[in-house]
C-alpha cells in the first residue's frame, strides 16, 4: 500500500488521534517483523558520536520513548525522543494539533504533554536501543522561570547515562515564557549550570554525553550572534536550528492559520535555513549544527547541509511524505 493512500486515510482522523494510532500501529508492525531496519551507508561523525546516517527524527513524535525500535526500523540514522519534563503533565487543552495541507504544514500547541522523565527512563532501559539516541529535556509548565534550571538539571541527571546526547529545549513556543531562556540574562547562567553538571556527571560515570541547545527560528541575526558567542564561550557540544515558528506570514488566510502554537513544515524552511547560515557564520565550524525545519525532500536536506549543518532532522516532512523521505534524503546526501 502506498504511503499516499495511507496518509489519505490517516488524514481523515483528528490529527492527535492519527498521531497516536500511527505510532501504536508502527510498534505492532515492528514487533511482528513487518518493518525491518534498513542498512545504513552514510556514517557521519559528529560530537564524537558516529551516526549511521545523517538523517534523524526530531523530538516531539515520540515524547515518552514508547516507540524507539519501531521508529528506528524505518531507516533513521538517529532518534531523538522527548521533550520530557521532571513530572508528568497533560499539556495544553485539546484540540492542540492542526494540519495545513495546502502548505505541508502543522501547527501544534501540545505544551510538553508527556508521562514524565521517570517513565521515559524506564522505556529507554526496556528498549535497550543500540543506536544513537538523543533525549530532549524541558521544564514543567508550572515551574517558575527562576527555578527552570532545577527542572533541566533533574532531567539531565536522570537521562545522562542513557542518552547518546541531550538536547536542551528552550525554544518551544508552547510553554509560557520558555523562549526567554534563549535570550537575555537567563541564557548563559542556564547553560553554564548544565555544563558544570555535565562535568560532574562525566567524572562520576566516566561517560561524556554531549549537550545540544535547540533554538527558535524567530531570531534576528544579532540575536543569533549573541547565542553563538555564548555557545562558543561555554563550549557547548552542538546546536539544533530550529524549533517551530510563531510567524504566520507563509500561511495567512488558510484554515487554522490563526491557531496559536508553533508552525512547522514547509513554511519554516527558509527562515530556519537562514538561521543555520547565520549560526555557521558566527560559530566558524567550531560547534556542529543539526538542521531541522521544513525538510520535505532530499533537495531541502542538501540545502541545510550546504548552509552549514552536519546532520538533519525531520518531523513534519515525515508526516506528509512518509518513510520514503528518509531514503530519499539519505541517497541525496
Amino acid at each position: 500500500m502506498s504511503y499516499k493512500l495511507i496518509r489519505s486515510l490517516l488524514f481523515k482522523l483528528d490529527p492527535e488521534t492519527s498521531h497516536n494510532f500511527s505510532l501504536s500501529a508502527l510498534s505492532i508492525a515492528e514487533k511482528f517483523g513487518l518493518i525491518k531496519a534498513k542498512p545504513f551507508n552514510k556514517p557521519t561523525k559528529v560530537m564524537g558520536l558516529t551516526f549511521p546516517s545523517p538523517v534523524g527524527l526530531a523530538a516531539g513524535l515520540d515524547k515518552n520513548g514508547d516507540h524507539i525500535h519501531a521508529l528506528a526500523a524505518l531507516g533513521f540514522g538517529f532518534i531523538e525522543i522527548g521533550t520530557v519534563t521532571p513530572r508528568p503533565q497533560v499539556g495544553n487543552p485539546k484540540p492542540r494539533l492542526f494540519r495545513i495541507p495546502e502548505k505541508n504544514a502543522i501547527i501544534n500547541r501540545m505544551g510538553f504533554n508527556n508521562k514524565g522523565v521517570d517513565h521515559l527512563v524506564e522505556q529507554v532501559k526496556k528498549a535497550n536501543f543500540k543506536g544513537v539516541l538523543g533525549i530532549n529535556i524541558g521544564k514543567n509548565a508550572d515551574t517558575p522561570m527562576e527555578n527552570a534550571v532545577d527542572d533541566y538539571l533533574t532531567c539531565m541527571r536522570k537521562v545522562y547515562e542513557l542518552a547518546s546526547y541531550i538536547t536542551i529545549n528552550i525554544s518551544s513556543p508552547n510553554t509560557k515564557n520558555l523562549r526567554q531562556l534563549q535570550q537575555g540574562s537567563e541564557f548563559k547562567p542556564l547553560l553554564s549550570a548544565l555544563k558544570d553538571e555535565q562535568a560532574l556527571l562525566q567524572k562520576k560515570t566516566g561517560i561524556y554525553v554531549p549537550l545540544v541547545v535547540k533554538i527558535a527560528p524567530d531570531l534576528t541575526e544579532e540575536e543569533v550572534e549573541v547565542i553563538a558567542s555564548v555557545l562558543l564561550e561555554l563550549k557547548m557540544d552542538g546546536v539544533i536550528a530550529t524549533n517551530t515558528t510563531i510567524s504566520r506570514k507563509e500561511v495567512e488566510g488558510l484554515p487554522y492559520a490563526s491557531e496559536a502554537g508553533g508552525l512547522s513544515g514547509e513554511p519554516v524552511f527558509k527562515q530556519s535555513t537562514l538561521v543555520v547560515e547565520q549560526l555557521n557564520k558566527h560559530l566558524k565550524g567550531e560547534i556542529p549544527i543539526v538542521a531541522a525545519g521544513g525538510i520535505m525532500s532530499g533537495e531541502d536536506a542538501k540545502a541545510k547541509i550546504d548552509a552549514g549543518s552536519s546532520l538533519v532532522q525531520v518531523y513534519t516532512g515525515f508526516v506528509y511524505e512518509g518513510p520514503g523521505l528518509i531514503a530519499e534524503i539519505t541517497e541525496k546526501l
